[in-house]
C-alpha cells in the first residue's frame, strides 16, 4: 500500500514495527506523489537556477577559465536546489506544505557550506570506488544516500553526515541501491529526450540554452525527492524523528 507524504511519519511506532523494510515501490510512490502535488514551487525554483547554470555553460565553450566556473556554478546551484528541496519534504510531513520559497530557501542556505563539503567529498569516494573496482562505488554511493537529508533536517556536520546516512541504510542496502539506481535511470533518460529533442529543433544557442535548463528543470527534482523520502522512510525504521530544530541554527563543526 502507497504511504502518502507525512504518513512514514504520522503512522507511529506500531506502525513502524510491523514494517520493518524499505519499499522500493512504495518510495517512488511518494516521491511521485510530492512531485505532482508540488510542481508548482519545484519547476519554477528549478528552471529559474538551471537557466543561470544553462547559461554559463553556453558561454564557457572553449574557454577553460569559463568552463572552470560554470563548473562551479553548476555544483553550487545543484546542491542548493537539493536543500530546497529536501526543505520541502521536510515542510510536507504533515501532509501539506506551510512554508514558502522563500522560507525553503532560508532553511537551506545555512546549510549550504557544509552540504558542498560532503557533495564533493562523496563524489569523489564514489568515482574513485567506481573507477577501480566498480564495487566499492556503488557501496559506497548506497550507504551515503542520504548525507543531504541527514545535513539539512538534523544540522549535523560533514563526517557526522556520513556516519549518520551509513547508520540509517545499514540494514535496508539492496532496497536504498535499488531506489538510487532507477532514479538515476529516470534522470538520463529525460536528459536524453530533451537533449534530442533540442538537437532536432534548437536553432541557436539561445534555444540550445533554454532546453538544457528545462532538461534539469524536470529531472533535478527526482534525485533530491528520492534522498528525502528515503530518509524519512529509514527514520521511520530506524528511530524517532529528530527534535525540531531553529533553522537559523548553526551546522555542527565537523568532528
Amino acid at each position: 500500500m502507497a504511504i502518502t507524504p507525512g504518513e512514514s511519519v504520522r503512522r507511529g511506532p506500531d506502525a513502524v514495527r510491523m514494517d520493518r523494510k524499505l519499499s522500493v515501490g512504495e518510495t517512488f510512490s511518494e516521491v511521485f506523489a510530492i512531485y505532482r502535488s508540488h510542481a508548482g514551487v519545484l519547476l519554477p525554483v528549478a528552471f529559474w537556477l538551471f537557466l543561470v547554470v544553462a547559461i554559463f555553460d553556453g558561454l564557457a565553450r572553449d574557454n577553460l577559465t569559463l568552463l572552470t566556473l560554470s563548473l562551479f556554478v553548476s555544483i553550487v546551484v545543484g546542491t542548493l536546489y537539493k536543500g530546497i528541496v529536501v526543505s520541502l519534504v521536510r515542510d510536507v510531513q504533515d501532509g501539506r506544505r506551510d512554508s514558502s520559497v522563500g522560507e525553503l530557501i532560508n532553511w537551506a542556505t545555512p546549510v549550504l557550506a557544509p552540504l558542498l563539503g560532503a557533495g564533493i567529498l562523496s563524489a569523489l569516494g564514489i568515482t574513485l570506488g567506481i573507477v577501480l573496482l566498480i564495487v566499492p562505488g556503488l557501496f559506497l554511493l548506497t550507504i551515503w544516500a542520504v548525507i543531504a537529508p541527514v545535513i539539512v533536517i538534523e544540522r549535523c556536520g560533514v563526517f557526522d553526515a556520513f556516519r549518520r546516512s551509513r547508520d540509517l541504510v545499514r540494514g535496508n542496502g539492496w532496497p536504498v541501491f535499488g531506489a538510487v539506481l532507477i532514479a538515476y535511470v529516470i534522470i538520463v533518460v529525460g536528459s536524453l529526450i530533451f537533449g534530442g529533442i533540442a538537437a532536432g529543433i534548437a536553432d541557436g544557442p539561445l534555444l540550445r540554452i533554454v532546453f538544457s535548463a528545462l532538461a534539469s528543470t524536470v529531472t533535478a527534482p527526482i534525485d533530491a525527492l528520492v534522498a528525502a523520502v528515503l530518509y524519512y522512510r529509514l527514520l521511520a525504521i530506524k528511530g524517532p524523528a529528530p527534535a525540531p530544530i531553529d533553522p537559523t541554527a548553526p551546522v555542527a563543526p565537523p568532528a
